[in-house]
C-alpha cells in the first residue's frame, strides 16, 4: 500500500528491491558424548559449548583414567577443530562414584566356554599400557592356546588346560611362570574343565586408561542414547541446531570395561545414525571395535553390524598417541584410542582449508604416532568397498586417512564429502529463505526465490564444490507455474526444485602409459 502524501515536500522511501543473500551454514561443529572428570556447575549432562582446550579443561577437567572423551576432544582441537559441544553422561573425577571403584585396574575376567559360566580365569596385566589376550581352541575341548601381546612383545602358550596333575600344562602354572606380561588366576566353579576353560576370542586387559574404573558406574546403552526431554545423551543433541558431527568415543570405554557387549555397541551406533538421519544436517563418525584384525572388522561391518546409512562413516584401525597421563599410577608412555575424535578435527581442518566439498582423506592425522594395525593394500581392497575407511602409514608420508566413504549402499551417497556438502546446502537454503513464508505466492515471489537461491549456488560453484564449466551445468533452480499449479497454491504450498552436480573425489587415479610409434 502506497503512503499518502498530503503536504508539499521531498519524501524518501526505502524500497526492498535487492536480493536477500543466503549465507552458507557452518559445517565444523562436533558433539562429543562420553565420560569426563567433572561437569560445570549446574550442568547435568546437557550439551555444553567449548571452543578450545582451555575452555574444556575449565569446564570438564583434564585427562582422566577411564575416559576416552578428553583424549578425543584434545585430538579434535589438535587436528583443526574449533567449536564443539560436550555431553558428559558420566563423571569419573575425584569425589564421584568412580572414586570408589575396585582397585582392579589392569584386570579382566575371561568368560568361560559355557555361556552359563560368567568367568573362567582372571587376567592381570603386569605392564603399563594395553595387553591383548587372544584365546584359540586347541586339539581337545579342554585345551586352548593363549597369545599375549603388548606393544612389540608377543608371548604364545600352546596346549594349555585348567586340568591339574603330572604331565599336563596347567594354564595358571605355565603362564605365571613364563609370562612377563600377564598373570592368571583360576576362578572357582564346579563345572567340568571343558566348560570352564576360557572362551575363544580376543580380550583387552590393563588398558592405559584403566577402563575398569567405570565398573562403579551404571553404564548401559541407554546411558549413551539418552533422552531428548532431559537434553542428555545422543538424543539430547536434537536441541542443538549447530551440530554437524556426532562422536561417542567412550562407547568403546564401556565396551572394554565389560559394561556393555557387542550388541550394545551396535545399538548405540544405530541410535547415533538414526539421530543423524532424523536431523538431516549432521553425520556420525563411528569407531570400529578395538583389537580387530582387518578380517574381523570386515565381518563385523558386513555380517554382525550390517550398517547402511548415508549419514555415517566408519574408521579403522585405532591409533596410538602420546599418553598425557604417562608415569601416573603405572600409565604407559603411549595409549591406544579410537580415531573418531581426531577424525572430527580433520573434517574441520579440511573444511576450513579447502571446503566441505573436499573429501577428508589423503590428509595427515595429527597426533597419531602409530597404528593398532598396519593395513596392507590387499586388505584395504576388501575393506574399502564395504565402507570401512582405513587409516594407513606410508613411508615418508606419515599416517594418513585413506578412505572417504559413507556406510550407504546407495552409490549416489558413497562419499562423505558429497553427503556433507548436501547437508550444508540444504541447511543454508532453509535458514536463508525463511522470509518467504506467508509471502504472496505469485510469479513475483517465484522470481525472487529463483534469484536468491541461484546467487547462493553460484557462489558455491565458484568455490569448486560443483561440477561443470558453467552455472547451467553445475545446478538449476526451477520455481514457476509448472511446478506450482493452482491446486498446490490453494493448499498454501510453494515448490522450488533444485538440482546440483557435486564434485566426486578422484578415488582411483589411473595413468595409462604405453609406447609411442
Amino acid at each position: 500500500m502506497s503512503p499518502q502524501y498530503l503536504s508539499p515536500g521531498v519524501y524518501i522511501e526505502e524500497v526492498d528491491r535487492g536480493s536477500k543473500p543466503i549465507e552458507a551454514a557452518g559445517t565444523s561443529v562436533a558433539a562429543f558424548v562420553g565420560f569426563t572428570e567433572k561437569r560445570p556447575e549446574g550442568n547435568n549432562g546437557e550439551p555444553f559449548l567449548v571452543t578450545n582446550w582451555t575452555q574444556y579443561t575449565s569446564a570438564f577437567g583434564g585427562f582422566v583414567p577411564g575416559a576416552y572423551l578428553p583424549l578425543s576432544v584434545y585430538g579434535y582441537f589438535l587436528n583443526g577443530g574449533g567449536i564443539c559441544y560436550i555431553q558428559s553422561v558420566a563423571v569419573l573425577g575425584n569425589g564421584t562414584a568412580a572414586a570408589d571403584a575396585p582397585a582392579a585396574k589392569g584386570v579382566a575376567q575371561l568368560p568361560g566356554k559355557n555361556p552359563q559360566i560368567t568367568a573362567a580365569v582372571e587376567v592381570t596385566a603386569q605392564v603399563g599400557g594395553q595387553v591383548a589376550v587372544t584365546v584359540e581352541d586347541g586339539s581337545a575341548d579342554d585345551v586352548f592356546k593363549l597369545t599375549v601381546t603388548s606393544g612389540d612383545t608377543t608371548e604364545t602358550f600352546e596346549n594349555l588346560t585348567l586340568n591339574k596333575g603330572r604331565g599336563v600344562r596347567n594354564a595358571v602354572d605355565v603362564v605365571n611362570k613364563e609370562s612377563k606380561l600377564i598373570k592368571l588366576k583360576e576362578l572357582e566353579t564346579s563345572a567340568p574343565t571343558a566348560e570352564r576353560r576360557p572362551a575363544a576370542g580376543s580380550y583387552t586387559v590393563g588398558t592405559a586408561l584403566a577402563v575398569a574404573s567405570t565398573t562403579a558406574l551404571a553404564v548401559s546403552a541407554q546411558t549413551f542414547e539418552g533422552d531428548v526431554t532431559a537434553r542428555v545423551g545422543v538424543q539430547g543433541l536434537e536441541a542443538v541446531d549447530e551440530v554437524t558431527m556426532v562422536i561417542v568415543p567412550d562407547l568403546m570405554t564401556a565396551f572394554q570395561a565389560g559394561q556393555i557387549g557387542r550388541d550394545d555397541v551396535k545399538a548405540v551406533q544405530l541410535a547415533v545414525m538414526a539421530h543423524c538421519e532424523k536431523m538431516k544436517d549432521r553425520v556420525a563418525i563411528l569407531d570400529s571395535l578395538p583389537d580387530m584384525t582387518p578380517q574381523q572388522v570386515n565381518d563385523w561391518r558386513m555380517n554382525e553390524a550390517n550398517y547402511d546409512s548415508k549419514y555415517a562413516a566408519l574408521y579403522y584401525p585405532w591409533i596410538w598417541i602420546a599418553n598425557p597421563l604417562a608415569g601416573q599410577d603405572g600409565q604407559a608412555s603411549m595409549v591406544k584410542v579410537p580415531p573418531s575424535g581426531h577424525m572430527a578435527g580433520l573434517y574441520a581442518r579440511v573444511d576450513g582449508e579447502r571446503g566441505v566439498h573436499k573429501a577428508p582423506a589423503n590428509e595427515i592425522l595429527r597426533g597419531a604416532v602409530k597404528l593398532e594395525t598396519n593395513v596392507t593394500k590387499g586388505e584395504q581392497d576388501i575393506l574399502n568397498p564395504n565402507g570401512i575407511n582405513c587409516i594407513r602409514a606410508f613411508p615418508g608420508r606419515g599416517i594418513r586417512v585413506w578412505g572417504a566413504r559413507t556406510l550407504s549402499s546407495d552409490p549416489s551417497w558413497r562419499y562423505v564429502n558429497v553427503r556433507r556438502l548436501f547437508c550444508m546446502v540444504e541447511k543454508s537454503i532453509e535458514r536463508g529463505t525463511q522470509w518467504v513464508v506467508f509471502e504472496p505466492n505469485d510469479p513475483v515471489l517465484w522470481a525472487k526465490v529463483r534469484r536468491d537461491v541461484s546467487a547462493f549456488l553460484s557462489t558455491i560453484w565458484r568455490t569448486g564444490a560443483l561440477f561443470g564449466l558453467s552455472e547451467s551445468e553445475a545446478f538449476y533452480v526451477k520455481c514457476d507455474a509448472e511446478n506450482n499449479p493452482k491446486e498446490e497454491r490453494d493448499l498454501g504450498r510453494l515448490f522450488i526444485d533444485i538440482g546440483i552436480s557435486p564434485v566426486k573425489p578422484a578415488e582411483f587415479v589411473v595413468f595409462r602409459i604405453g609406447q609411442m610409434g
